[in-house]
């Protein structure tokens, strides 16, 4: 930073930090909030242009989109080189002196689309140590020459093997189909011996290596050996035995065997010769790639590349109980709809709340009590929807990472965004088995982290402002949750059916005026249906009891009969006014101007009803009147008693006209008094809890946003899996998919509160409905319309999967979802929650979503047969596995995980698709996801019992992850030189104290605090 005419004064790091923008009447400004703590950097910009250019500006201007620009930048600089040193150089020159003179033209590598490029394992053997009597623990850097610039690159390193000479390693190395590699590329080979595996953090960043590294940080050079990619991809037995030498190059100090791995080839051979005793071998062979890729369909890849994005996978080798080789593929990766989800549904509930804000000004003159009453609620109500509108507005600006990541959990702009969602994949390739995938969605427990929870959740918050706003006083009119929803409901269906209706109308004309009978008798029966539908949603006594309570608002109105305007909850409870004499009083000193007929609503809405029998029954007297026999047969019709029009000669148009407009003159008038009335009775809701009302419908918008949107993620990667299971799709149809979440959350402090969201984010998914569209264009992605408490989610898939599809799903059909949480529970928090807290809200979840789960259980036994599905044949099984699950919940055990392996076993049975959630995705989710993952492996897939500790270790060590780099942890999303080497280290000190020492322990905390603030 410096003046106009000075040197620089201050330079400002722009890491871990987020901008904020404050603008005013007099200023405009940018503030800089770092994480770690250090004051705020205030700027101020001499415009509002201004203000928002160097807002996008220093939004750039970090470590993680310099990189991003580099690697492109390097991607396109060798694309131009291989076009120009395969193209221009034979274009220009003769072929002689494009040999001589030209840039050497590199052969490409032979790969399947969206496959790797290459990938190979490392193995050493007869490793010399520097002491005789020196265990070796060591570990290979691996480093590219490229052959066009001849500059050193580290790209990657394994694990460390401690204790051998003869290290199997565990992690292969791989390069992702965009790297510019060729058969002229060399690779460098370096191994280290680790001195303290602790004090060791094995470097894989892409950074350049001159020089070997110093011996003081713990570890020590053995030797090196290069070799070029060609020699191995062309090798008879696609193996090379290298020789490992010192830095002079003199002294041999072991060897290195390169070994190509090709997913999918099952190794010959047995696994006699790994010994079950050596603590220091490992059986699995690991490498790393960036494709996605289905069982046997390829088809799928554009739709499933526009929903996924930046996949990392691992590849291993386990040895089964028959001595074999089994290989499993992990995989993970993010998905684009971490951000697409939440956007549309923000831009859905802006135009709801401005629909919303429109009908409560269009309730035409009220008294001043209510007016006043409007006035307040529009003012709050326009100012939330501001807060939408700059939401979407900055989410729109935002660029980078797919998905939010831990540190980013507290920011207001993405308090929408789920947290790190992403896809855990498992393809398992056995020798004797078929081949199976096992998806299950990792993501943050849904809830308002920006909000905080210091006064508890949604289902608390809920709760208490229920109570509350039953004992609002006379202010305003108690409607239940049930009636303001069955308002909200109907002026849902009046603004879907009336454009209906009118577009059906005018297709009725038309065919009238060409005079086609069968496009007559078409356009009338999509008239009378939707008209049905229409007169239908006007039924409930809400309606009546509501247009009663608007005109008592009215500035003068009398009632024939002294009544206190009623709704529908009068079967249930009674109104809360009329405890009250006071409101009664208050709405009777209203000036009297005109008298309210009761009944007149009701002829209204049989006006339509008529209006429509009259249409009918002039489109039949029009097809008919070539019949003398139909002609009076129509004219004894009492459906056509109360049609003027009976002339069934001259022109159709002519004849129709009339009636079509006396039913949209009919329909338009029950529109608006229908509007108007529902309208009152969400005035009604939200006067009576300002603001209270609006905050918690802003909470419960931001939770069920980062729910929705791991839920689409889920129903697109399980429809893609199920395409060709015929049973499955019967199941989608016939019954619906059962959605599983498995919350690791405890019932302590914050996390308490997170439960309470994410169970009624959870629980608000039972309301949205998916539809499969086929795709018109290349753009995928999902697209959502309704309301809330209402959303249909359209699926798009390209003609050739469409085709798949049964013909329920593919004419449209709504397919149902069936949402269950069972939570557990397993941190130190939860220690503190069991012996000195409550876990009741723990122990009522879980015993409420086991009842659903029994439904849908008992609605799958009754809509599907017993052999349809490859995992239901034993019904038996499955009926002891929810009775097992039934008696874990009820023995109320401390930290009792056998509820979610029991839950998740019955998920996979029953085709649906798995989440896990903790607080961020991290540390919880994964070890629950891993144990998962080998559990299968063993019960499954046949894992020899003597390898499931290893195998375990292996998909929980970082340093599997290969060409990561520090700062991109898909995991974390945040720094992490100062996190320990294993993703599956977390605080556990607290569950293996005892309780005696528990209680010492809170003693002291509570000694130091009170010490702290005397």
């Amino acid at each position: 930073m410096k003046n106009k005419s000075s040197e620089a004064s201050e330079v400002v790091i722009l890491e871990r930090c987020w901008i904020v923008e404050f603008r005013s009447k007099t200023n405009v400004s940018i503030v800089l909030k770092f994480q770690s703590g250090e004051p705020d950097l205030y700027l101020e910009a001499a415009s509002k242009p201004d203000c928002e250019s160097w807002a996008v500006a220093l939004g750039e201007a970090n470590s993680e989109g310099l990189q991003n620009k580099i690697q492109q930048l390097r991607r396109l600089i060798m694309e131009i080189k291989e076009e120009r040193s395969s193209d221009e150089a034979q274009q220009f020159l003769p072929s002689s002196q494009a040999d001589s003179l030209g840039e050497p033209q590199f052969t490409s590598i032979r790969r399947i689309a969206n496959e790797p490029k290459l990938e190979f394992s490392l193995a050493c053997k007869d490793l010399v140590a520097a002491t005789r009597d020196r265990k070796l623990n060591t570990f290979i850097q691996v480093s590219v020459v490229h052959p066009a610039e001849h500059i050193l690159t580290r790209y990657s390193s394994t694990e460390i093997v401690e204790g051998t000479r003869d290290p199997l390693f565990l992690t292969g190395v791989t390069f992702p189909p965009e790297y510019p590699i060729y058969e002229e590329t060399k690779i460098k080979l370096t191994v280290y011996d680790v001195k303290d595996k602790s004090q060791d953090t094995v470097r894989t960043s892409v950074l350049p290596d001159h020089k070997e590294p110093r011996a003081d940080v713990g570890r020590s050079f053995l030797g090196c050996t290069t070799f070029r990619v060609g020699d191995l991809v062309k090798s008879k037995e696609q193996q090379l035995t290298l020789t490992l030498r010192t830095s002079d190059g003199g002294k041999t100090v072991g060897t290195i065997e390169v070994n190509l791995v090709k997913m999918g080839e099952l190794e010959d051979g047995e696994t006699d010769h790994i010994t079950t005793d050596t603590q220091d071998q490992k059986c699995a062979l690991v490498r790393e790639c960036t494709a996605t890729e289905g069982i046997s369909d390829k088809d799928n890849l554009p739709s499933l590349n526009a929903v996924l994005k930046n996949p990392i996978c691992k590849l291993y080798r386990f040895p089964t109980s028959d001595n074999k080789w089994m290989r499993i593929r992990e995989q993970m990766a993010e998905t684009t709809l971490s951000f697409h989800v939440p956007k549309e549904l923000i831009n859905l509930h802006i135009k709801e709340d401005m629909r919303r804000n429109q009908e409560l000004k269009d309730l035409g003159e009220l008294a001043p009590h209510w007016d006043n009453m409007r006035k307040s609620v529009i003012a709050h109500c326009d100012q939330m929807l501001s807060m939408y509108q700059d939401t979407l507005a900055e989410l729109g600006k935002h660029t980078g990472s797919s998905f939010k990541s831990s540190c980013s959990k507290g920011e207001k702009t993405l308090e929408f965004i789920p947290i790190n969602l992403h896809l855990q994949r498992m393809h398992v390739h056995s020798p004797r088995l078929k081949d199976a995938l096992y998806d299950v969605i990792t993501v943050g427990a849904p809830a308002a982290h920006f909000q905080g929870f210091k006064n508890g959740g949604l289902r608390k918050l809920l709760s208490k402002f229920e109570a509350e706003r039953r004992n609002t006083g006379y202010q305003c009119i108690y409607y239940s949750p049930e009636n303001t929803a069955k308002a909200k409901e109907v002026l849902s269906n009046i603004n879907h059916l009336q454009p209906l209706i009118s577009s059906h109308a005018d297709l009725l004309l038309n065919s009238a005026s060409q005079h086609s009978p069968d496009s007559l008798k078409n356009s009338l029966k999509m008239l009378s249906e939707k008209t049905e539908l229409f007169v239908h949603a006007f039924k409930d006594q809400l309606v009546r009891s509501a247009l009663l309570a608007l005109y008592t608002a009215r500035p003068g109105c009398v009632l024939k009969k002294p009544a206190v305007p009623r709704n529908s909850a009068e079967e249930g409870s009674d109104l809360q006014h009329q405890d009250h004499p006071s409101q009664i009083k208050r709405q009777d000193s209203i000036p009297h101007h005109s008298e309210y007929d009761e009944e007149e609503w009701d002829r209204v809405w049989a006006n339509v009803g008529k209006s429509l029998n009259c249409v009918i029954a002039m489109v039949d007297r029009l097809l008919e009147k070539d019949s003398i026999s139909s002609i009076k047969e129509g004219e004894n019709d009492p459906s056509a008693a109360d049609c003027k029009v009976l002339r069934t000669d001259g022109d159709w148009y002519e004849q129709l006209y009339p009636l079509v407009i006396t039913l949209k003159d009919c329909m338009g008038e029950v529109v608006t008094r229908a509007k108007q009335s529902m309208a009152f009775v969400l005035l009604q809701e939200l006067a009576c809890g300002l603001p209270q009302c609006l905050m918690l419908t802003l909470r419960r918008d931001i939770v069920f946003s980062q729910a929705l949107a791991g839920l689409v993620c889920g129903f697109i990667i399980k429809l893609h899996t199920g395409l060709h299971d015929q049973g499955f799709l019967q199941q989608l149809h016939t019954v619906g998919l059962l959605v599983q979440y498995e919350g690791l959350l405890s019932t302590y402090s914050e996390e308490a509160g997170m439960l309470e969201d994410m169970a009624v984010g959870i629980s608000d998914l039972q309301k949205v409905m998916f539809k499969v569209i086929e795709a018109k264009s290349e753009d995928f992605l999902p697209v959502i319309t309704g309301r809330r408490e209402h959303y249909v989610i359209e699926v798009q898939l390209p003609a050739k999967m469409f085709e798949l599809l049964p013909q329920e799903i593919k004419e449209g059909k709504l397919l149902r979802m069936y949402p269950v949480l069972f939570n557990v529970g397993i941190n130190e928090q939860q220690t503190l929650a069991e012996r000195f807290g409550d876990t009741t809200l723990q122990e009522n979840i879980n015993q409420e979503n086991l009842e659903l789960l029994k439904e849908y259980y008992k609605l799958f036994t009754e809509k599907m047969p017993p052999d349809c599905l490859p995992h239901f044949q034993e019904q038996n099984d499955l009926k002891g596995l929810l009775e097992n699950l039934h008696q874990n919940i009820q023995a109320k055990k401390r930290k009792n995980v056998e509820i979610m392996w029991l839950a998740a076993t019955i998920c996979r049975k029953l085709n649906g698709v798995r989440f896990t959630c903790c607080k961020s995705a991290k540390d919880r989710t994964s070890m629950s996801v891993t144990l998962e993952q080998c559990s299968i492996l063993r019960d499954e897939h046949q894992l020899h019992k003597d390898f499931f500790i290893r195998a375990l270790d292996c998909m929980r060590s970082r340093q599997t992850q290969g060409a990561l780099n520090e700062s991109d942890d898909p995991e974390t999303g945040c720094l992490t030189d100062n996190k320990p080497t294993s993703r599956h280290f977390y605080p556990v000190a607290l569950l293996l104290v005892s309780s005696h020492l528990l209680v010492v322990w809170l003693i002291l905390s509570l000694a130091l605090l009170l010490a702290k603030y005397q």
